[in-house]
């Protein structure tokens, strides 16, 4: 997506125009909104999908070929360490349910140990078991340092997770709110456009 207006800026880097690769080589990491079109190839095995965009890395790749063993450990040791069931990393993407591909996605993705983790919708269409994994994985992402910004539509969500909340309206911030003094009824008034 083009961006219309103003700088993406990462520890001082200007990002607007890098390439995802450039993107991810400069700290950022992406959970999409949308996994199936965005975030995992269905087809592709779980250790498949948990190398996609890191099959260049001396670690996973020689001279010519993929270092397959390596590449089985690696995505082994994520669906353990992010419970994804059934922890078979030669299972089809395909076969897993929602919230389990929604957690390979974002193991894939704190894999990378980013500065800036973008997460949109990080929950979206998942169970309440995995709600509350994904959850706990961002706060500990937040803990360790990292930037997290997220992006939902559940004020739940928002409120459960967020230091700082804005409120966009039109195209624009209509607020600011501190994430302890947030409240459903200040939140919506901003979204109609209100006053904080």
């Amino acid at each position: 997506t083009e961006i219309e207006s103003g700088e993406m800026r990462l520890l001082g880097r200007l990002l607007a125009r890098d390439s995802t690769a450039a993107r991810q080589a400069a700290g950022m990491a992406h959970i999409p909104e949308d996994r199936h079109r965005r975030g995992l190839v269905l087809e592709m095995t779980l250790e498949e999908n948990a190398l996609l965009g890191r099959q260049r890395e001396t670690e996973f790749c020689g001279r010519a070929l993929l270092r397959s063993g390596a590449i089985h450990a690696y995505a082994r040791d994520l669906v353990v360490r992010y419970d994804v069931r059934p922890p078979e990393p030669r299972l089809r993407a395909s076969d897993l349910s929602g919230g389990n591909q929604q957690k390979l996605v974002v193991a894939r993705e704190l894999s990378r140990k980013p500065s800036l983790l973008l997460a949109a919708q990080p929950t979206r269409g998942v169970d309440i078991g995995a709600i509350e994994f994904i959850h706990a994985r961002l706060g500990e992402a937040r803990d360790a340092g990292q930037a997290v910004l997220l992006v939902s539509a559940d004020l739940g969500e928002v409120m459960a997770l967020a230091d700082r909340i804005l409120v966009l309206y039109r195209g624009r911030i209509a607020g600011e709110v501190s994430g302890e003094l947030a409240t459903e009824h200040l939140l919506g008034r901003l979204m109609l456009g209100g006053a904080a």
